[in-house]
């Protein structure tokens, strides 16, 4: 009778935990329509062209790192230091341009090894954390911290604080276009690499493998998979979206400054959450993420139309994390009772 019981109680668990999985695939979509609608009331000009492009422009770092931020807390992880990264890579590749032009190097020349350098800084970083995390067996939290703080002191060290301002003319096209009057480039880079991304996770090996460990990390060992070249794989990944990233908002602003990419890691792994992916591993989509930087972008977008303070902008965003990771955790609990 007991047993009954309990079988009755786990099957009542087991389908809420079913919906609660449904919710989260899908209450952005609803949340993101429903900000649309009221910033269209109350804030005046929220739904013109011109705030329609600022909007997909400011999401576009959001979204970016939104991509590489998935691909780490699949496997369970989390990459505290990709808004660092976007830092320095933007110092790098923008000190490094500006060095080439006062020595008389062609402006092409100097904006294709800037933005390999950038690429390259990404590279790096991920390289170092994959390595701290899968060789001396630190956890992903405390060793993205770690090189966090180690990149946001090289961006700073690089030019004494300085920005930087003399960039190669060719990386406004990159950043100042608009396609069709309406998309940003660098929103279409990021929708571009959002689909590359989502193809590679759901139609190729890599993708199973990355589910897999996230869902049972132990078990996909057992099954042959080499858990520490994959997740090193992983944060190379992450390092060099993030590179990316930081290589698209120098060109956007047309300025290397040391300011850039502070907290954005937050609203990267808010975007995330919201986006139905588990802070736990194992359950995620890039599409979900992409939604949830939308999300995000639209929120803060809409707060300043609306004119309220910067300060409260972010008491939004806290309370949005919250309330995603709180649906994650009875996601989450459904599946293990």
């Amino acid at each position: 009778m007991i047993a009954s019981k309990d079988d009755e109680v786990r099957t009542v668990s087991n389908q809420l935990g079913s919906w609660r999985t449904k919710l989260g695939s899908s209450w952005m979509v609803g949340v993101l329509a429903l900000l649309v609608a009221v910033f269209s009331i109350v804030a005046p000009g929220f739904l013109s062209q011109q705030n329609f492009r600022s909007t997909t422009m400011y999401a576009s770092d959001t979204l970016l790192l939104a991509v590489s931020e998935t691909f780490v807390i699949l496997t369970g992880g989390i990459d505290l230091s990709v808004g660092a990264v976007l830092g320095l890579s933007g110092m790098v590749s923008s000190d490094l341009m500006q060095t080439m032009l006062m020595h008389g190097t062609n402006q092409g020349i100097s904006m294709v090894l800037g933005i390999l350098a950038g690429l390259v800084v990404g590279f790096v970083v991920g390289l170092v954390n994959g390595l701290v995390i899968t060789k001396l067996r630190v956890t992903s939290f405390i060793a993205t911290l770690g090189t966090m703080g180690i990149a946001t002191g090289l961006t700073f060290i690089i030019t004494n604080g300085a920005d930087v301002t003399n960039i190669p003319s060719a990386m406004n096209a990159i950043g100042s276009t608009y396609i069709l009057g309406w998309f940003p480039v660098p929103f279409l880079v990021a929708v571009v690499l959002a689909v590359g991304a989502s193809l590679v996770l759901t139609h190729t090996r890599f993708g199973v493998r990355t589910y897999a460990v996230g869902s049972n990390q132990e078990g996909t060992r057992v099954s042959g998979v080499n858990i520490n070249k994959h997740l090193l794989k992983i944060y190379v990944i992450s390092g060099v979206i993030a590179g990316l990233a930081g290589i698209l908002v120098v060109a956007r602003l047309m300025t290397g400054s040391p300011l850039e990419g502070a907290n954005d890691e937050l609203n990267a792994i808010a975007a995330v959450v919201i986006g139905g992916a588990s802070l736990f591993g194992g359950r995620g989509k890039i599409l979900g993420s992409f939604i949830g930087g939308l999300v995000i972008a639209v929120l803060v977008t809409g707060l300043v139309i609306a004119g309220v303070q910067p300060y409260w902008q972010q008491v939004a965003i806290g309370m949005v994390i919250i309330l995603a990771v709180f649906i994650d955790q009875q996601q989450h609990r459904g599946r293990i009772y």
